[in-house]
């Protein structure tokens, strides 16, 4: 079902029998391109030190006013490159059909389960954009899901249940005040080349309609990445919201 449909992309070495390596953090978006937004930079420190990390998209964003499926994958793979992301998959739900039915938090439940990451990251649950808020309810749910030993997830194989320890919110479109901030001012120039990637949807081509990611959308996330690091006494941050109790226990 939904796990065929999911196109995974992953290094041949990962695999250990039927179990790909464990990710230490496993990033949800609505849409190719939403998860590069709000947390690109921390995907990509994490890459830096080493750890595994992946994205999933929940959709094609099939319904976009500009580009084609087809390139919008391209554009998600050469960013998942610039990322230094182990795995990207798609788990190919509807475009602004995104709903809380049992087959789509299954599909969600199933990754959980597979990849077995110590993190989980989702949009923020307020954002202008439909999508986005659904794409959080829905993984919220599949991380619940995910731990319970009697629920069914569906599909062809049954894979075991699995606790997440942290459930972490990311801004795209809208914010409020983050609850931690995470300092990329290293990573923040392959944040914004892995956003660049996607030129179909930044860009104004032969062709294109004005959206507002094409009038100076890129520039905003720059300008939101420098207020947030400013605030911390940093050149740029990427700020976070933590749905699950936060430990503090590296510096206290």
């Amino acid at each position: 079902m939904a796990r065929d449909r999911a196109q995974i992309q992953r290094r041949g070495s990962e695999m250990s029998g039927r179990f790909p390596a464990p990710l230490h953090a496993l990033a949800f978006g609505a849409h190719p391109d939403d998860v590069e937004i709000g947390a690109g930079g921390l995907l990509r420190k994490w890459a830096n030190q080493g750890k595994r990390t992946g994205i999933c998209d929940l959709t094609k964003a099939e319904l976009s006013s500009n580009g084609t499926v087809e390139r919008r994958q391209q554009e998600a793979a050469e960013a998942s490159r610039l990322l230094g992301l182990h795995v990207r998959l798609n788990l190919e739900l509807p475009d602004r059909g995104l709903a809380p039915v049992p087959e789509q938090i299954q599909a969600i439940t199933r990754i959980i389960r597979l990849y077995r990451p110590r993190v989980v990251l989702m949009p923020y649950w307020e954002d202008r954009h439909p999508d986005h808020g659904m794409c959080s309810v829905l993984v919220r749910e599949a991380v619940f899901n995910a731990r319970i030993r009697k629920y069914n997830a569906g599909g062809e194989e049954t894979f075991p249940p699995h606790k997440v320890e942290h459930v972490i919110a990311y801004f795209i479109n809208g914010q409020t005040d983050p609850q931690f901030l995470v300092d990329i001012s290293k990573e923040m120039e392959a944040k914004m080349a892995a956003l660049g990637a996607y030129r179909s949807q930044f860009e104004m081509e032969p062709g294109s309609v004005a959206t507002p990611l094409t009038e100076g959308y890129l520039e905003r996330v720059r300008a939101r990445e420098y207020i947030f690091g400013q605030s911390a006494g940093v050149v740029y941050a990427e700020g976070f919201v933590s749905y699950t109790p936060l430990l503090l226990k590296d510096f206290l």
